[in-house]
């Protein structure tokens, strides 16, 4: 899982967690680090495009006001269908 240095204290058994490097007020990071931060950061920001692909369905973005058990999970389900059938369409 990659994520951002807003999510410092996260941490998980069954996933990896790849936090980029963080240059403190005293030292710079070493190329090696900074290397490493570029990689994430690209894996990243294709991660956070399919996120913006995926929300332009209104379901998705809206607050969801259902009572129903896991409609949410449901909608967001048909939404990233609709969003790998367009992307196949695309390629076809």
């Amino acid at each position: 899982m990659f994520v951002d240095l807003g999510f410092i204290g996260i941490t998980s058994e069954m996933a990896k967690i790849m936090i980029p490097f963080k240059r403190s007020k005293k030292r710079e990071l070493n190329e090696e680090q900074k290397k490493y931060n570029k990689w994430v950061s690209s894996i990243r920001v294709r991660v956070e495009h399919i996120i913006a692909s995926v929300k332009i369905y209104r379901k998705v973005k809206d607050k969801f006001r259902g009572r129903l058990y896991a409609r949410e999970d449901n909608i967001m389900l048909i939404a990233c269908a609709l969003h790998n059938l367009k992307i196949r369409q695309k390629n076809v």
